[in-house]
């Protein structure tokens, strides 16, 4: 389904139902295309705090190096303190 900037205005919320239902919605301006609503992932479908629990995970070798930490530090404008 395809609707005008304005249609969408004035219909937001029978069209959020319809994309809910399943159905595809197309917000045009001017007769092109701009946006297509879509609806977010459920929950539990996307990542979450503690998603890597469980899972092997390794940090990589420079990590904690000096002079990245330095670089790190300057950005902020703190002495790094060892």
């Amino acid at each position: 389904m395809q609707v005008s900037i304005h249609e969408a205005k004035t219909h937001l919320s029978r069209l959020i139902e319809k994309v809910i239902a399943g159905e595809e919605v197309i917000i045009s301006k001017r007769n092109k295309p701009v946006v297509r609503l879509s609806p977010l992932l459920e929950r539990g479908e996307g990542s979450r705090i503690g998603g890597l629990k469980g899972r092997p995970f390794q940090m990589g070798a420079s990590f904690d190096d000096a002079k990245l930490n330095d670089g790190l530090a300057d950005h902020f404008q703190e002495p790094l303190e060892r």
